[in-house]
């Protein structure tokens, strides 16, 4: 069963796409997802796997389909069908060949109670950036440097 989705209490929602080298994907990612579900951190709101072989050929693999089903059988949350075949085929037009992608969105459910209330206030978010990884490395260690 498909999770129903509340416009007035959803948290902020986002979606990523993690490249992976090769094709061979397994469920390791799963009990990682599942600690976030559990903790009430996130909800999974959609997810599916991309391929592209050594050829070019490109395969969109859902969550239920026959071939990620047993890797991800574990993965708590279900599925609300938001990413589309047009914003999946995009993701595999940039894929190298013999490479994989897992796109994922997630509610930030974390957030939600936050979220609810900067809008009964009449405010909205006008700007949100995540500061990538190396950038934050990259100041810890000046920072030690001092």
């Amino acid at each position: 069963m498909s999770p129903k989705i509340e416009a007035e209490t959803i948290g902020p929602v986002d979606v990523a796409t993690i490249l992976f080298e090769g094709n061979d994907f397994n469920g390791d990612v799963v009990p990682a997802l599942n600690d976030l579900v559990d903790s009430g951190t996130v909800r999974i709101l959609d997810m599916a796997f991309v391929k592209k072989d050594e050829n070019g050929l490109t395969t969109i693999i859902e969550v239920s389909d026959a071939e990620a089903a047993d890797q991800f059988a574990a993965l708590k949350g279900g599925q609300t069908d938001l990413l589309n075949d047009e914003d999946l085929e995009y993701i595999a037009a940039g894929l190298e060949p013999d490479s994989s992608a897992m796109v994922l969105v997630w509610e930030n459910t974390w957030a939600s109670r936050f979220s609810q209330a900067v809008r009964g206030s009449r405010g909205r978010l006008t700007a949100f950036e995540r500061i990538p990884r190396d950038s934050v490395l990259r100041a810890i260690a000046a920072l030690e440097q001092e």
